[in-house]
């Protein structure tokens, strides 16, 4: 439904309605939530209230903020990480059936390999307390991004496929002409997956570190809330996880949007 201009109106725009749904409905949680504490007087050591939370978020900032960048740290290096390597071992994947069918089992493995069972191993045979943290996340977001791209590297049309061939084109020129473009919204799609996991990885294996002192991401303010039984404390520090983890997600998003919103169906598409 367009305006008499002829204008598509503000709320009825795709992108405004993404943003706009989703924060109508955590104004309506909020609410619900700060609701139902009020009106059970509810202990905060059990549920602090939306509103308690937020004001130990400000309180606690300069203590909160420090941990969480330490957190963003270790969750970025480790999804650079986790990206690169994946990419890799995905074009070795597609070089040969033999590669992929030998090694792609041991992908597997890294992925249902619970970490907190190989952290504490990690954690002592890497002396470094921020690389044995990396290490750790970057296993756990390996997979999806190996799987995907490894998935879009394959998936090419037979016909374009053929039409390579037929013009007598080298193994390098179909995997960057050919390949590489038609695993673009996998990879993407492997991406957005992977953030996610490389925060959870991060604070799993901080949880398994349990390291204090300057070097302590949230999952230790967490531990420390726990053990002070300073609840507002740890959903603040919960909170401040979330937001995160939607950031990267976004940031994926957009990258996604950047690169393939010119020219893939994925994108361009708004039904």
């Amino acid at each position: 439904m367009t305006s008499p201009q002829g204008k598509t109106p503000l709320l009825s725009q795709p992108g405004v309605q993404r943003v706009m749904y989703p924060v109508l409905v955590g104004i309506l949680v909020i609410a619900l939530w700060q609701g139902l504490v009020v009106a059970y007087e509810l202990p905060p050591y059990l549920v602090p209230s939306p509103w308690l939370m937020l004001k130990t978020l400000f309180s606690d900032w300069l203590p909160l903020m420090l941990a969480l960048w330490v957190t963003v740290k270790i969750t970025l290096l480790a999804f650079v990480t986790a990206a690169v390597l994946g990419v890799l071992i995905s074009f070795l994947f597609v070089q040969s059936k033999f590669i992929e069918t030998a090694l792609f089992p041991y992908a597997v493995l890294l992925q249902v390999t619970p970490i907190v069972a190989v952290a504490p191993l990690i954690i002592i045979w890497v002396k470094n307390p921020t690389a044995s943290l990396v290490i750790c996340a970057t296993l756990v977001a390996l997979f999806p991004i190996i799987s995907n791209t490894t998935l879009g590297l394959r998936s090419i049309e037979p016909d374009l496929q053929s039409y390579f061939k037929l013009n007598r084109a080298t193994r390098l020129q179909t995997l960057l002409r050919l390949r590489i473009p038609s695993a673009l919204p996998y990879f993407f799609g492997g991406l957005r997956i992977s953030s996610g996991l490389a925060l959870i990885g991060a604070v799993v294996a901080e949880f398994v570190a349990g390291t204090g002192g300057s070097g302590a991401g949230l999952a230790y303010q967490i531990l420390q809330a726990g053990f002070q039984l300073n609840i507002p404390r740890m959903f603040a520090a919960l909170l401040l996880i979330s937001l995160t983890g939607v950031a990267l997600f976004a940031a994926m998003a957009w990258a996604s949007r950047w690169a393939l919103g010119d020219w893939h169906a994925s994108e361009t598409s708004h039904d």
